[in-house]
């Protein structure tokens, strides 16, 4: 194995990675009964964390004070990615409804977006939200390529792109294109870039922010040869972290390159920044959740 091993969980690939393994040296696992588990979110308010189980159609919930676990919702829609806007409302894409979803303060559930010029959208998967308040999320195909995550079912758009939700007229927009899988998305700090993750391509792509929301063509960031990312994340020094699947988690410095490692014993689907000093990386690895306090701290929520 190339790179040196720390405590046999953080692999130092570059220098500049050993100030980010000097947290935890272990992996604490959480839950261990999932069948497919991603969407990792932490609600600062409740000191809790959801994720979903999308193959069992649930969203499971994680009590940091007590450790206790229980179910959320279920059934649920399938759904995938997970995050909170503006107002701590929770936002959802739900695979198998194959739509964008707020749950309401009060619990009542809001579609956002089912549809793009009359067609039924593929299968949302990841979203975040701007400061502007508008909902930008990615829809791939996942969801319906057969029963396992979703309703097998033909894409009636033809193609996986990321769309834009407007906050005021609730119209969408597709914003880019191009990809095999579109997946995790994120935004840098100020908003001037974003970064989405092609699973099928193996490249982390990120686009300039223009002032009427549109675009750039897009460069590639990061790319596995061997591999795909799933979702991303940043740090608040700029960092960018990536599920890799079987490669664990990867870490990579603002100038792309790829300085470490985490080593999961599961290939990852999504990791999320949480806890109340926003420093404990939330791990959805196949069947288990996993966290890690780390010596980094995640982009401010």
């Amino acid at each position: 194995m190339s790179g040196e091993m720390l405590k046999n969980l953080y692999e130092v690939l570059d220098e500049r990675f050993r100030r980010c393994a000097n947290g935890d040296a272990r992996l604490e696992r959480l839950h261990a009964d999932c069948r497919w588990a991603e969407g990792p979110l932490y609600l600062p308010a409740w000191r809790q964390l959801i994720w979903s189980d999308i193959p069992n159609d649930r969203l499971l919930r994680w009590d940091e004070a007590t450790g206790v676990i229980g179910v959320f919702r279920s059934p649920a829609g399938h759904v995938n990615g997970n995050t909170l806007d503006r107002e701590g409302r929770l936002v959802s894409c739900e695979q198998g409804n194959r739509r964008v979803t707020r749950t309401e303060h009060d619990g009542r559930v809001t579609v956002l977006a089912d549809r793009f010029e009359g067609k039924r959208l593929n299968s949302p998967n990841d979203a975040v939200v701007r400061s502007d308040g508008s909902v930008w999320f990615t829809d791939p195909d996942f969801g319906i390529i057969s029963d396992y995550e979703g309703h097998r079912a033909e894409s009636e758009i033809g193609t996986c792109d990321v769309y834009r939700i407007d906050p005021v007229t609730g119209g969408v927009d597709r914003v880019a294109d191009g990809f095999g899988g579109p997946n995790g998305l994120v935004f840098s700090p100020d908003e001037r870039q974003l970064y989405v993750a092609d699973t099928r391509a193996g490249q982390i792509r990120v686009f300039d922010v223009h002032d009427d929301r549109t675009l750039s063509e897009g460069e590639v960031f990061a790319e596995r040869a061997d591999g795909g990312f799933d979702n991303i994340r940043l740090d608040d020094e700029g960092r960018l972290w990536a599920a890799a699947f079987d490669d664990g988690v990867h870490c990579y410095h603002p100038d792309g390159t790829l300085i470490g490692r985490l080593r999961v014993p599961e290939p990852v689907a999504n990791i999320a920044f949480g806890g109340p000093k926003n420093n404990r990386l939330f791990i959805t690895a196949t069947t288990s959740l996993y966290s890690l306090l780390m010596s980094v701290t995640g982009l401010p929520r």
